[in-house]
């Protein structure tokens, strides 16, 4: 019976970059032996163990061989004469293919070393294709890593594509990858890859629908609609490494793609199709609820966040408390996050600064000052006290208008 350290703590440890998980592969076990030497065996498809003591995950070598659609569709052989070469060739990508002996010697028997030295996401073997998650995990580690993928593999993604295959992937599966995918360094790598192998009509079907939709060019000069807002999804993930935001900046836009030709390039009314299409999408996903939240609200009100300094203060007021901030006031943070990485998702807008946010900060904090108890002080009561506070809220907000030298 031999151990081995496999998959991303090696490829991690090649890369200089820390570890948070570690797996083994055991070679020449068996389920009994694992058992009688204290490990509690914890996967119900496969032989998966804890360890007694550091609750390291060990499996038993494997082959896998798919018998029918669908991610669970797998015969699965873990007897010990399976070796180690056999388990790794199972594996998806080369860099995630390798192992390392209780020696800390490298077993590389694919190459995945020499692909990390170049940048390179290639697959392990044809049987890439039997597993759809593949074409998602392949391009979450393109945004994690900013490696480029083989065209022989970027070939086998698009005939899952074709197949149908990613048709097969349940909301959760794909809810995941994208959760990770947002959470990368470079998450806009994860669209671009779907996009490139065409998964994105059918992961994200109302983001590809923005690809090819013009926008007026004097306030896009990029004009694309698909490459706007990859480039929004980049500032995003300059400005805050919350998913939350990032998934907000995603789905800023996406009532663009609903936009009938003959308006084009024009866009009037997409924020509210925006909104409804974000709930679309999250129900399909079934997202948690703080993105679908977020989202929706991004999509409604981004355009309130740009023209803030034009807004009367009453239009303003409405527009905090649609998002909630006096009883969520992180919200607005994250809002205002998103609006800047709209504003700055355009060619040549990049670097420029935004105003807004420091303006609209300022008027959430100076409403969110108003006392309520002086309004019941005042001798009124219920709907009242509603309206004096909304009142004097709006009278904070004017004067910090006016302190930002714009006229109320």
């Amino acid at each position: 019976m031999k151990t081995y350290l496999v998959g991303g703590a090696v490829r991690d440890r090649l890369l200089g970059r820390p570890t948070q998980d570690r797996d083994y592969v055991v070679v020449g076990a068996t389920p009994e032996a694992m058992e009688a030497a204290g490990f509690r065996r914890v996967g119900v498809d496969f032989p998966v163990f804890l360890h007694p003591e550091t609750h390291e995950e060990y499996a038993l070598a494997r082959t896998e061989r798919k018998r029918g659609r669908g991610y669970r569709g797998f015969a699965v052989d873990a007897t010990p004469d399976v070796t180690l070469e056999q388990d790794l060739a199972r594996r998806d990508l080369t860099i995630n293919a390798m192992a390392e002996a209780a020696d800390g010697s490298l077993i590389d028997p694919f190459g995945g070393a020499q692909d990390l030295a170049q940048g390179l996401l290639r697959h392990v073997s044809p049987a890439f294709v039997e597993d759809p998650l593949r074409v998602l995990r392949t391009a979450r580690f393109a945004a994690r890593f900013g490696f480029r993928i083989a065209p022989e593999t970027l070939d086998l993604m698009r005939v899952l594509v074709i197949q149908g295959e990613m048709e097969t992937l349940s909301a959760e599966r794909v809810w995941s990858e994208l959760a990770r995918a947002l959470g990368e360094e470079a998450p806009q790598r994860f669209i671009e890859v779907l996009k490139d192998c065409g998964a994105l009509a059918h992961i994200l079907p109302e983001i590809d629908a923005l690809f090819g939709v013009p926008q007026p060019p004097e306030h896009h000069p990029e004009i694309d609609t698909g490459v706007h807002t990859l480039m929004v999804l980049t500032q995003a993930s300059r400005l805050s490494s919350v998913p939350c935001v990032r998934f907000a900046a995603l789905v800023h836009d996406l009532g663009k793609g609903t936009t009938p030709r003959n308006q084009w390039p024009q866009h009037a009314g997409h924020e509210q199709r925006g909104r409804v299409l974000v709930r679309s999408l999250a129900a399909r996903l079934r997202l948690p609820r703080e993105y679908a939240d977020l989202g929706a609200l991004v999509a409604e009100y981004h355009l309130h966040g740009h023209r803030a300094l034009e807004l009367r203060p009453q239009t303003l007021l409405a527009t905090l408390e649609a998002l909630d901030v006096f009883r969520r006031p992180g919200r607005l943070e994250q809002f205002m996050l998103a609006c800047e990485a709209d504003f700055r998702g355009r060619l040549g807008f990049e670097e420029r600064t935004y105003p807004q946010a420091a303006y609209v900060r300022a008027a959430a904090a100076a409403a969110r000052a108003v006392d309520g108890r002086a309004a019941a002080e005042d001798g009124l009561s219920g709907p009242g006290i509603a309206a004096k506070i909304r009142e004097r809220r709006t009278e904070a907000i004017r004067n910090v208008k006016l302190s930002h030298g714009h006229p109320a």
